[in-house]
């Protein structure tokens, strides 16, 4: 043992509330089916009044209240129920933070089943959905995905613009792979009056996207690409390629294969950006991002969260060079970048 290693104390506590950690789960879902922290919005009540609100029993009211208090998602004083600042910014539906589409999302049944499979998963060291899991083509799953997982990417598209764009301002032209909602093109376009983005993603996510392009008002320099990221002909030439949440889908040869196109469709010295959950060398640190890893095994068949070491590696073995590792402030991602 290393000198001054501290010792955790044995705890049993830790076994219990880990294999109940799914009643935290299920109370969240269920207080964002019945709309709980919306009708908390509405004023500081108690149960009766909520329940009353949420069109529920003021039993299952009053004790789903209490657990969301003991998980610290809502505060109660005198039998009167009200926001935390963390409910109030993320959690009530009038929010224009809030995290409940987000939440929807993740708790998907077919992505929560996954895991009650893992040792078998584990076993195979894949997933056990049909074909890719969730890479398979056209999988109706990215709609949802587009939709839902906005709110959470909204704050991560305004530092990546700015690492991409770096003070730039005059025209260009950009390539959003793997578009999804579009968020971050279309910042792109907002931080860049006179960049032209051309969004790629499967035909019925790029609706998504472009609706989106719409509402910030930049749907004259937005243009389509569907299709696959791996058989599409890019096009180009593109002064910057985005990849966001979308090589730790693949394995490194693939990513590697996939980065060779990218940097083809690039001018030189033109710019990849990578969004990705990027845990240390160790692969523990930091929390979400090497969990992250986790997730990625349920549901790919090569999947995993890439440490900067990894990504550095693929990004040289497809001929990029000077690769930065950007962390974004007060998020669990890393924006990589490399130069063609």
């Amino acid at each position: 043992m290393q000198a001054g290693m501290a010792v955790a104390a044995p705890n049993p506590a830790l076994i219990f509330e880990t294999l109940q950690a799914h009643q935290r789960s299920a109370a969240l879902r269920a207080a964002i089916e019945l709309n709980v922290f919306g009708a908390v919005g509405e004023g500081p009540a108690d149960a009766a009044a909520l329940a009353a609100r949420c069109a529920a029993s003021e039993r299952g009211m009053r004790i789903l209240c209490d657990f969301l208090t003991i998980m610290g998602l809502l505060a109660k004083r005198d039998g009167v129920y009200r926001h935390t600042p963390t409910s109030a910014l993320f959690l009530d539906p009038r929010s224009p933070t809030s995290l409940h589409l987000t939440a929807g999302f993740l708790g998907l049944a077919e992505m929560r089943a996954t895991f009650d499979s893992l040792a078998e998963i584990v076993r195979s060291g894949h997933t056990v959905l049909p074909g890719q899991g969730s890479v398979e083509p056209d999988n109706p799953i990215w709609v949802e995905f587009a939709h839902s997982m906005a709110p959470m990417m909204a704050n991560l598209a305004g530092p990546l613009g700015e690492i991409v764009l770096h003070g730039r301002a005059d025209a260009m032209r950009v390539l959003d792979i793997a578009a999804g909602h579009g968020l971050f093109g279309i910042e792109i376009a907002k931080q860049n009056p006179r960049a032209q983005i051309v969004a790629l993603d499967w035909a019925r996510v790029l609706d998504v996207a472009e609706e989106n392009a719409r509402k910030a008002g930049v749907a004259d320099r937005y243009q389509r690409l569907p299709g696959s990221a791996f058989d599409v002909d890019y096009g180009g030439p593109y002064d910057a390629v985005l990849l966001t949440n979308f090589l730790h889908h693949f394995d490194p040869p693939t990513c590697v294969g996939l980065l060779r196109k990218v940097r083809a469709a690039l001018r030189p010295g033109g710019v990849s950006a990578t969004l990705e959950f990027v845990p240390n060398e160790d692969r523990i640190t930091p929390p979400m991002a090497a969990a992250f890893s986790l997730t990625m095994l349920v549901s790919t068949a090569a999947g995993d969260a890439y440490t900067f070491g990894d990504l550095e590696a693929m990004h040289r073995e497809a001929g990029f060079q000077r690769m930065v590792a950007h962390p974004v402030p007060n998020s669990p991602h890393t924006v990589v970048t490399g130069v063609a």
